[in-house]
C-alpha cells in the first residue's frame, strides 16, 4: 500500500498548481440601524437570476456573492473583494444599507414578513421562488436567513471515486474546521422565538452556549428532523445518487399535507417528496457538477461524474471585511488535499450516526476543556484527534509550499494547530470576548459594529472608473439575459414544473 509521502511525490507541481477554488458568500442586507432590509434586491446590482457574481439566496434580503474558480488564492480573494466593493458602493448610494458580517442573522421580523427571493416572471425564475416558499413551509423562514461561506474546490485528474473518498474523510474530520473557524457562538433571541432550545441567556439581547463554536452548524442551524431520516452514504456515486433519488421521488406525508398549491391556487412548494430538489439536502460537503440549462443536478452527476466538491460548513469571519482570509483558504486547501490523499475506508450507518453526534458536540461545546468525540465507538479528546489530523497535514502543506514557491501553507497550518491549545484565541471565543468587552454582551450591537467596520474598510479601498463601468455593464447584461429567458418561455408554469420535476429528469 502506498504511503501518503509516495502519493504526494507522484503529484507534479503542475497538478498542485492546478487546484481551483471558488467562493460563494452569503450575507443579509441590513438597515443602517441593524434590522433586516425589506427592500427589493437593488436593480443596479443586476438580475439575481442571471448575474454571474451577485445573486440572492433564500431571501430577497440575503445577498450571495460568487467568484469564478481561479487557480490562485489571492486571485480568488481579489475577485471576492471587488464584488463586495461594487455591492457596498451601490448600497451606500441607495440609503446606506450594509452587509451583515455574522452567520447568525440580525434582528428579524415575524417569520411570514421575511421576504422570499424573487427572480422575475420566467418559469425558471418562478420555480426558484416556489422552492423557497416550500423551504419556508418545511423549516420556517428564520432558519433560512443563516449565512455562510461555501468553498468550491477541485484538482486536475481526480476521479468521482477519489472525490467520494475525499468526502468521507472530510466528514470524519470536519470537527477540526468547526473548531478552528466556527464564529457563531451567540445569536439574537428573535431567531429562536417559539422554538425549543438549550441556549443560555447572556443578556436580554443575546443567547449563547459558553463553549459553542458554530451554532449555525448545530441543532438550531441547518437541521431537519425529516432529513435526519436520510442516512446518505458516500461510498460512491451510485449509492449516493440512489439515496438522493429516493428522497427526491418518494412522497413524504407531512409535505403531502402541505400540498403543492393552496386552495387559492398559489404554490406552496415544488413537490411533496422529502426533498423538493437536490439543493435542499443539507450537508457539510457536497459532490458537484456544473449543470446544463434545464438539467437536474443529480442527472449531471450521474452522466458526467463529480467535477468539484462544495464545502458548506464555514461560518463568516466577522473580523474580516470579506468573511474569509488567505490563510483560511490555504488551510482549507491543505485539509482537502489531506482528505483526498489519505486512506478512506467505506462509511457505515453506525459511523454516519457517530459523525452527526460529533458535529453537534463540536458546534455546541467545541471549546469545552477535555471535550471527547467518538471515533469507531471509542471516546477520544477533540484536541488529541484534531492534533493528529493537523500533524498529518504537514507534508501536504510543504508540498503546496514547494509548488507555489512560498512558506504560507505551512505557516497557515502551524497557526491553526496552535489554536487547538489556545481555545480562547479561536474566532468563536473572540466573538464572545468582543461582545463582553465592547457591547454589553449584546449580539446585534457587536455584529452591527463589525458590519459598519467592514463596509468602511471596503469603501476605503481604491475603485476605478473602469471597475465601475465593468460591473455596471455586467448588471445591464444580466437584465437583458433575464428578459430573453422570459421571452423564450413557451409552456405554462404548471406544465413546466411537472416536466422539470419528472422522475425521468433525474437520470
Amino acid at each position: 500500500m502506498s504511503t501518503l509521502q509516495d502519493t504526494l511525490a507522484a503529484l507534479s507541481p503542475a497538478t498542485l498548481g492546478g487546484i481551483r477554488r471558488g467562493i460563494e458568500k452569503e450575507g443579509l442586507r441590513v438597515l443602517p440601524t441593524g434590522g433586516l432590509a425589506l427592500t427589493p434586491h437593488p436593480q443596479a446590482l443586476g438580475s439575481a437570476l442571471t448575474h454571474p457574481h451577485i445573486t440572492t439566496d433564500y431571501s430577497e434580503s440575503q445577498l450571495e456573492l460568487i467568484t469564478g474558480a481561479p487557480h490562485g488564492v489571492q486571485e480568488c480573494l481579489d475577485e471576492l473583494t471587488a464584488v463586495h466593493q461594487f455591492v457596498l458602493r451601490t448600497l451606500a448610494q441607495q440609503g446606506g444599507e450594509l452587509m451583515w458580517v455574522s452567520s447568525m442573522p440580525c434582528g428579524l421580523p415575524t417569520d411570514e414578513t421575511i421576504p422570499l427571493a424573487r427572480y422575475g416572471g420566467s418559469n425558471v425564475g418562478r420555480a426558484k421562488s416556489v422552492y423557497r416558499m416550500g423551504l419556508g413551509h418545511r423549516y420556517g423562514r428564520r432558519m433560512q436567513t443563516i449565512s455562510g461561506i461555501h468553498y468550491n474546490w477541485s484538482m486536475p485528474g481526480v476521479s468521482s471515486e477519489q472525490y467520494f473518498a475525499l468526502i468521507r474523510n472530510f466528514r470524519r474530520h470536519a470537527f477540526v474546521l468547526l473548531y478552528l473557524f466556527g464564529a457563531s457562538p451567540a445569536l439574537c433571541p428573535c431567531f429562536v422565538e417559539g422554538r425549543q432550545h438549550s441556549l443560555q441567556r447572556l443578556s436580554d439581547e443575546a443567547l449563547y452556549l459558553p463553549h459553542a463554536t458554530s451554532l449555525r452548524m448545530g441543532r438550531l442551524g441547518y437541521q431537519s428532523d425529516a432529513q435526519a431520516t436520510l442516512a446518505v452514504s458516500y461510498n460512491g456515486l451510485h449509492g449516493y445518487a440512489r439515496s438522493l433519488h429516493g428522497a427526491l421521488t418518494q412522497p413524504y406525508p407531512a409535505y403531502e399535507a402541505v400540498g403543492i398549491r393552496n386552495p387559492g391556487g398559489d404554490y406552496n412548494q415544488l413537490g411533496t417528496s422529502l426533498l423538493q430538489i437536490e439543493n435542499e439536502f443539507y450537508g457539510t460537503i457536497r459532490p458537484k457538477r456544473t449543470v446544463k440549462t434545464g438539467e437536474r443536478p443529480l442527472h449531471a452527476l450521474r452522466e458526467r461524474g463529480v467535477e468539484y466538491v462544495e464545502v458548506r460548513l464555514m461560518d463568516l469571519d466577522p473580523f474580516v471585511p470579506v468573511g474569509i482570509t488567505a490563510d483560511t483558504i490555504r488551510l482549507l486547501d491543505v485539509f482537502l488535499l489531506h482528505c483526498l490523499l489519505s486512506e478512506s475506508p467505506p462509511d457505515t450507518p453506525e459511523e454516519i450516526a457517530e459523525l452527526q453526534k460529533n458535529q453537534h458536540l463540536t458546534a455546541e461545546r467545541g471549546r469545552e476543556p477535555g471535550l471527547e468525540l467518538l471515533r469507531n465507538g471509542e471516546r477520544i479528546a477533540l484536541r488529541d484527534w484534531g492534533s493528529e489530523v493537523l500533524q498529518a497535514c504537514a507534508p501536504i502543506a510543504r508540498a503546496l509550499d514547494a509548488a507555489h514557491g512560498t512558506d504560507a501553507y505551512s505557516a497557515a497550518l502551524q497557526q491553526s494547530h496552535a489554536l487547538l491549545f489556545v481555545p480562547d484565541q479561536t474566532p468563536s471565543a473572540r466573538v464572545l470576548r468582543a461582545m463582553a468587552q465592547d457591547h454589553g454582551n449584546r449580539f446585534e450591537s457587536f455584529a452591527l459594529a463589525q458590519s459598519r467596520r467592514a463596509a468602511d474598510a471596503l469603501l476605503a479601498l481604491p475603485w476605478s472608473a473602469e471597475q465601475q463601468a465593468r460591473f455596471d455593464a455586467m448588471a445591464e447584461e444580466s437584465w437583458a439575459t433575464q428578459r430573453a429567458i422570459e421571452a423564450a418561455d413557451t409552456l405554462p408554469f404548471e406544465a413546466w414544473r411537472q416536466q422539470y420535476m419528472a422522475v425521468e429528469g433525474l437520470g
